[in-house]
């Protein structure tokens, strides 16, 4: 373990690129002691085998209740969902939730996100030129989960932009009015579907609020909502455009792509790994001294797990920060690892597939309209994503 680093003075560099933070810190030692304005100081374990061990480490709760600083530890949360809580709550949750959410249910939606590929590539074609996040990489996902969820078109992009403010972490006041204007958005929602239920999931959902055993209450139903409609479209709208990126950056892989096919879906785990769409995961707090390779967590600390950097971990993966679309992708931690592993994963995995070969075989001439060191990435040491992808189709 190395010393006390204030991440947030690391400023714009560490968010466009933080894997030479990540490497030198592992080269260290797998566990960091760390802050950022936001989120004062916590820990970072950035070593592939420490975190999968820790992400199944049930001393580690993902309860904010078992941190010492619980009333204002944790960030903006809004409601009570599946990643706050351990078992058997979380059992409960994520039970509820995957009975909606079936693999029928979900390749059901596979002629739709194809429908929407083609009309926003359709759209794109003519122009000639476009920001690929806000043409293609954001409103994809965005649409799907919003149609599986039952949330109104015209409500999409406000939400999402209440979304980036409160990722924020160099901007924390922002980043807690933005959580506040979501609470009151998704509570109107809710009650909405009550008295007016759909087909949708959120209608399915709102019709188990009751104070019965086995049903939801106000606040995990609030939480269940956040969680399913964030992780439901920006994880994947972080994938799409982050994929695509490193598709341009290495050309030889691109064409490797374009004369098989059959490499589509390890593709799409290779970008996965090498440029997750997750950095880190929500807070977890040990709940007794936990020792993680020869490092002492305190009771009540904050630990969080860095999945980009667990992925590019060169004593699992050889030559980790090299994109290679035929590696064995095996044991990469994009989507978590034990009983927090990502449940909408099937369904981003699908999106991707879809959304990649569409992309590709319609733009043969796809490009970048930009310099890559001009790229900027939001602002989030939980999410990774771009702001804008300019590409050309000509």
């Amino acid at each position: 373990m190395t010393g006390f680093e204030d991440l947030t003075a690391l400023g714009q560099s560490f968010v466009d690129d933080p894997y030479p933070v990540y490497e030198r810190m592992r080269a260290q030692g797998p566990v960091h002691r760390v802050r950022t304005a936001a989120s004062g100081e916590f820990w970072l374990v950035v070593g592939h085998a420490q975190a999968r061990s820790a992400l199944a480490d049930a001393r580690l709760s993902n309860d904010v209740r078992h941190s010492t600083g619980w009333q204002d530890d944790g960030g903006n949360s809004i409601g009570l969902n599946m990643v706050q809580t351990d078992p058997p709550q979380h059992t409960r949750l994520r039970g509820l939730v995957a009975k909606e959410f079936t693999s029928r249910r979900i390749e059901a939606l596979r002629p739709k996100i194809q429908r929407i590929a083609d009309e926003l590539v359709d759209a794109m074609l003519p122009l000639g030129c476009a920001d690929l996040v806000e043409s293609f990489a954001l409103p994809l996902p965005l649409a799907v989960i919003c149609e599986l969820l039952g949330v109104p078109t015209s409500d999409r992009r406000t939400f999402h932009n209440w979304y980036l403010e409160s990722t924020d972490f160099t901007r924390p006041e922002a980043a807690a009015t933005a959580a506040q204007a979501m609470t009151g958005y998704l509570t109107e929602l809710v009650a909405a579907k009550r008295s007016e239920p759909g087909e949708d999931i959120l209608s399915a959902l709102a019709g188990r609020l009751s104070e019965e055993e086995d049903g939801l209450t106000p606040e995990e139903m609030l939480g269940m909502a956040f969680v399913l409609l964030v992780a439901g479209y920006e994880t994947a709208a972080n994938l799409l455009s982050s994929g695509t990126l490193a598709l341009l950056r290495h050309p030889d892989q691109l064409a490797a792509l374009r004369g098989d096919w059959s490499l589509l879906e390890n593709a799409v785990e290779e970008m996965l790994r090498y440029e997750g769409p997750v950095e880190t995961t929500a807070f977890r707090y040990a709940k007794e001294p936990v020792k993680i390779d020869g490092t002492v967590i305190g009771a009540g600390d904050s630990v969080a797990i860095v999945l980009a950097a667990a992925s590019r971990d060169p004593k699992r993966f050889p030559e980790p920060d090299r994109f290679d679309i035929r590696r064995d992708t095996r044991g990469h931690t994009a989507f978590g690892y034990g009983i927090h592993h990502c449940l909408g994963a099937p369904l981003a995995r699908m999106q991707g597939a879809i959304a990649f070969r569409t992309l590709l075989e319609r733009c043969p001439s796809l490009a970048l309209d930009t310099e890559p060191a001009d790229l900027r990435w939001r602002p989030s040491l939980m999410l990774r994503g771009l702001h804008a992808l300019p590409v050309t189709f000509c």
